[in-house]
This record gives C-alpha cells, structure tokens and sequence, in this order.
C-alpha cells in the first residue's frame, strides 16, 4: 500500500483536493512500517528461543477479515502484538475507550487498540476452533516502538487490569518470560505445531485494494508521461531511443521503467500496446512494441488485440 500511495502522489497535480489526504495517509502508513521494523530487534531474542512468528496475518472471519501485526507462536501460547508508532504522550482513556495523543498543546484522538488487540484475540480464537483446531491460550499486547513516547491513563492506578497489555517494545522480553512462567502446559506437539503454521500462512489473504477506487479518484485524474530523474519535471520525450527532459535537458535509456511500475500499482497489472502508447506518450507503435517485449512479459490474444501481464515485484 506504500508504494500505491507513493506512486499516486507522484502521479496528482499539485492542486488536487484529496492530494494531502493521500500524503496524510502515506505518514501513518510509513510510520505503522517503521514501528514494525523497529521491534524486529526485540523479536529476534524470542526466534533464537524457538518462537514461530508471523507479520502481517490476515485472515477470514466469516464474512469479513482480520489482520495481525504480528503473530508470535509456540507449543505453549501465543501472542498477538499491535505495533503502535505514535510520539507525544499518549493518554488511554479507558472510559470513553479512546487512545487520546497529546502533543504540545494539541490532542489528537485515536480508536483505542487495546479494544482492538483484543478483537483480534477473540477472532483468532473463533478461527482456531472453525478449522477444528485445540485451544490453546492467546495473549496480546499493545506495543509502543517509539521509546521517547509517554504512556499514562486515567485509571490513576486503581484498576491497572486494562492497562497491563500496554508496553514499550524495549519490555518485551521481560513481558514474555512472565508469559513463559504462566504458560508451562504444552498444547501443540510438533506435528500439529507445523499444521497449524502451515494453515496459517495458506489462509492469509493480502489485502490489496484499487488505489483509485479506495480515494474515489478515476482514470482522468492520474498524470502521464515519464519523470525526469533529476528535476522530476513530466513528461520527458522520446528521441533516438532515448528519453530527453524538455526542462533540464537530461536524458535517459530506461526511464520508463519507474513509469509502468506506476502505471501496474495504480491502474492495474495488465497493459495494450494502445494503453502503453497513451501513458508513455509515445506516437509510435513499433517503438511501444519493443518497449513491450524487453519487459519479456506472458500475453495473450492476437497481435492486434494483445494484452501484457505486468510483473514488476513490489
């Protein structure tokens, strides 16, 4: 979804309406991608201990889907980890069941993810008994990966019970052995260990919505052309198979490489000759058949009717 989002701003004009919608969407995205890459540290201590665990897990829930960050697995329990990157000082608000940020003199509210962690909890456990699965216990908590970030609540200490499942991921190692001590009874042997795990990752299903149709944008509103490299200026123009930026007079041999990748991310994996020509801005459509078969794509239909499968790798 990064990448769509990135690709999508590259491609609205400056005075689009929902172009810092989009950019607004892209931080929280980038900040959710940065968060879980930061605890990959804390996760390697509990791979070494023989821990299976799974990013990213989303899975079906009769009709709809959930999705956990991260899935820590073992004979014992598991773990449901909700990376949160968020900095200031966040404030649970466990009445009005709200995750309140407080940033200078600013606050910003947010669904409270120990409501969600627990969803998660409760689905999973639901997905564990439809596929005839033993049950076993789950444990969760809610991760803050920025270590400069303030947690409080406005319990003031008289019931900590729903602030228990709310940490520093620096605390994670701690939090897990107390799980350890708690959890001694082996549910999963080793066959139905690497059942479970193998269910598990031949159910997730990715999500993978159409960037346009999500923000309610069309065809029309997306720019064409070729990006220079340098100025970022569009479209640059073919000449003597090259690409020339009318701006700064730079050329390329491949820029329009970037240009179908963004064509794939934000208007589909399949492409025409016809199609190519209009996005690319090419007048000729010999030259858009040999841009076309050095991307040595699988196709099919006629050579007048031929439609490219676009393959480029996210």
């Amino acid at each position: 979804m990064v990448q769509k989002l990135e690709a999508l701003l590259r491609r609205l004009p400056a005075s689009h309406p929902r172009r810092q919608e989009i950019a607004d969407q892209l931080v929280k995205r980038m900040a959710g991608y940065k968060g879980e890459l930061s605890i990959d540290y804390h996760l390697r201590s509990l791979l070494k201990k023989g821990y299976l665990i799974l990013h990213d897990l989303r899975l079906a829930d009769s009709d709809y889907f959930f999705q956990i960050d991260t899935l820590v697995i073992s004979p014992e329990y598991f773990l449901i980890l909700e990376v949160k990157n968020i900095s200031g000082t966040l404030v649970f608000d466990h009445y009005f069941k709200q995750l309140i940020r407080v940033s200078g003199e600013r606050e910003e509210g947010f669904p409270d993810p120990t409501l969600q962690v627990e969803r998660h909890r409760l689905q999973l456990k639901d997905w564990l008994a439809a596929h005839q699965f033993p049950q076993i216990p789950i444990e969760r908590l809610v991760l803050i990966s920025n270590p400069g970030t303030v947690i409080k609540n406005t319990l003031l200490n008289l019931d900590p019970s729903p602030f228990q499942h709310v940490i520093h991921s620096a605390n994670l190692h701690f939090k897990v052995e107390l799980f350890e001590k708690k959890h001694i009874e082996k549910r999963l042997n080793p066959q139905l260990l690497k059942k479970l795990s193998r269910k598990l990752l031949n159910s997730h299903t990715p999500s993978d919505p159409p960037i346009l149709q999500h923000f309610q944008l069309s065809k029309d509103d997306i720019l064409t052309g070729i990006h220079c490299s340098e100025c970022l200026s569009l479209p640059m123009i073919r000449m003597n198979a090259k690409w020339v930026c009318a701006q700064c007079g730079s050329f390329s041999k491949d820029a329009h490489y970037a240009a179908i990748k963004d064509y794939q991310l934000l208007l589909g994996c399949s492409i025409t000759n016809h199609e190519l020509r209009s996005f690319l801005h090419l007048p000729s459509i010999s030259v858009a058949t040999r841009i076309l078969k050095s991307l040595d794509l699988s196709h099919s239909g006629t050579f007048r009717n031929r439609t490219y499968q676009l393959k480029f790798e996210d």
